[in-house]
C-alpha cells in the first residue's frame, strides 16, 4: 500500500459525517436549477437496478435529494439529447456523458480479456453492429431476439454480441424502454468531444479517485475505490495526483482521504428528511454506512422471506442527518403501504410520517396505511403524525 504523508486535517466523526451529507447532496439547499441532471453530475453514478417499489432505484436517487420532481422528468434528464450513458461503474450505473473518456481503462480491460460465459458465432459481431448501423438505436429484442429459450442466462447470439459490443465501447446503451436496453452506436450517441479512449490506464484511473473523493467528500481506501469498483492498487497508484488529501477521522481506524474543497467550508444549511433507496450512494456501501452513521444496513431482497429482519426492500430514513429507521413499503392502489416500519427511537416518528406522506404524493397515492412496527407502542403516535 502507498506510504500516506501526514494527514492535512483532523476531522472529528460528526464532520466527517456532515462534510459526507454535503457531498451527497443532502445539506444545504438542493441544486434546483441542475435538476435531475446535476445531481447526476454531483453524484458521477446513479446505480440502477431491477427492483421496482415505490419506483426504481434511479428515480429514487433524485427525489430523495431535490423532492418531488415528475418521474418522467427524472427519465427525461438521464435519456435525452445524449446527457448520459449506462455502463459498468459500482454496478450498472447511469453515468455523465463527460465520464467516457474515463472508462476507457475498462473498456480496454474487457477487449483484451478472453470472451468468457458465452461463444459466439462467427460474424454474429460485425452483423450486430452493422444492424444497428442501418436500424438503430435498437433493443436486443429488435435486434433478433434476447434469448435462446432456455434458462434467464441463455441469451441468444445477438444478445451476446451487443452485450460485448457495449462492453468493448463500440455500442452504447443509451436508455431503457420498459426495464431493456437500448444499445447505439457509440460513435453516433457520444459527442465527438468525448468520443474517445485517448487517456491512458493511470490517467483514467486518477480521475475517477478524485471524482470519487468529491462526491463522497471523505472516505477510505476501501471507500473511494469502491466507489467505481476500482481495485485498491489501483487507487494507492494514483491517489496521490488525485488532489485529495489525507485527514484523520475520529473513531476511523483507517486512513482517509478528502476532498480539498470539502475542507475549505465549513458544511452548513438544512438537513433533508427523505427515505433513501437501498441502492443510494450515500448509503450503497455497508462498512462505510455503519462507520458514520453507526447504522446497519442490508438488501434483505433476496434473502428468505422467513429469514427477513426489516423487510423486502427496506429504505432507510435519513433526518437530521442521522438515519433513524427504515420502512419496507409496498403499494395497493392508491394508498402507500408500510408493511413494516423499524425506527431507531421515539423522536424518529415525526420524520417518519412526513417522510411517508411525502413518498406517498410522489408516487400518486392518497394515503398511507400502517401494518406493523417493530415497536408497537409507537404505533398509535405514527397514525396520528401521518394525521
Amino acid at each position: 500500500m502507498t506510504m500516506q504523508p501526514p494527514p492535512a486535517a483532523e476531522l472529528s466523526a460528526i464532520e466527517a459525517r456532515r462534510i459526507a451529507l454535503r457531498a451527497q447532496g443532502f445539506l444545504g439547499a438542493p441544486d434546483r436549477r441542475g435538476g435531475v441532471r446535476g445531481v447526476l453530475r454531483h453524484l458521477g453514478a446513479v446505480q440502477l437496478d431491477t427492483i421496482s417499489v415505490l419506483a426504481r432505484s434511479h428515480e429514487l436517487i433524485p427525489y430523495a435529494r431535490l423532492g418531488a420532481v415528475g418521474r418522467r422528468t427524472v427519465e427525461d434528464a438521464y435519456w435525452t439529447q445524449g446527457h448520459s450513458f449506462e455502463y459498468w461503474s459500482h454496478a450498472a450505473c447511469i453515468l455523465p456523458v463527460e465520464e467516457w473518456p474515463h472508462f476507457a481503462f475498462r473498456r480496454r480491460a474487457y477487449r483484451s480479456r478472453p470472451h468468457w460465459y458465452h461463444d459466439l458465432p462467427d460474424g454474429a459481431y460485425d452483423a450486430v453492429i452493422k444492424q444497428l448501423r442501418a436500424e438503430g438505436p435498437l433493443t436486443a429484442t429488435e435486434l433478433g431476439g434476447a434469448k435462446n429459450g432456455g434458462e434467464w442466462w441463455d441469451w441468444s447470439a445477438s444478445k451476446v454480441a451487443v452485450e460485448r459490443a457495449l462492453m468493448y465501447g463500440e455500442v452504447v446503451c443509451t436508455e431503457r424502454r420498459s426495464w431493456k436496453r437500448v444499445y447505439d452506436l457509440a460513435e453516433r450517441a457520444i459527442p465527438d468531444a468525448v468520443l474517445h479512449d485517448d487517456l491512458d490506464d493511470r490517467e483514467c484511473l486518477r480521475r475517477l479517485v478524485r471524482l470519487a473523493g468529491q462526491s463522497l467528500g471523505v472516505g477510505t481506501r476501501a471507500d473511494i475505490a469502491d466507489y467505481h469498483r476500482l481495485k485498491g492498487e489501483q487507487f494507492d497508484a494514483v491517489v496521490a495526483d488525485s488532489g485529495l488529501v489525507p485527514v484523520t477521522v475520529e473513531g476511523w481506524s483507517k486512513p482517509a482521504w478528502a476532498d480539498p474543497q470539502a475542507l475549505a467550508f465549513e458544511p452548513r444549511g438544512r438537513h433533508r428528511t427523505t427515505l433513501l433507496s437501498p441502492f443510494d450512494s450515500l448509503i450503497w456501501e455497508r462498512a462505510r454506512t455503519e462507520r458514520i452513521f453507526g447504522f446497519t444496513h442490508r438488501l434483505e431482497a433476496y434473502v428468505p422471506k422467513p429469514k427477513r429482519v426489516y423487510g423486502y426492500f427496506a429504505m432507510p430514513l435519513l433526518a437530521g442527518g442521522k438515519l433513524l429507521g427504515r420502512v419496507d413499503p409496498a403499494r395497493e392502489g392508491r394508498t402507500l403501504v408500510a408493511r413494516q416500519v423499524s425506527l431507531e427511537t421515539p423522536k424518529a416518528v415525526a420524520p417518519m410520517a412526513q417522510a411517508l406522506r411525502e413518498a406517498a404524493q410522489w408516487v400518486g397515492c392518497d394515503g398511507v396505511r400502517i401494518e406493523r412496527m417493530d415497536r408497537p407502542e409507537l404505533t398509535a403516535d405514527l397514525v396520528k403524525a401521518l394525521g
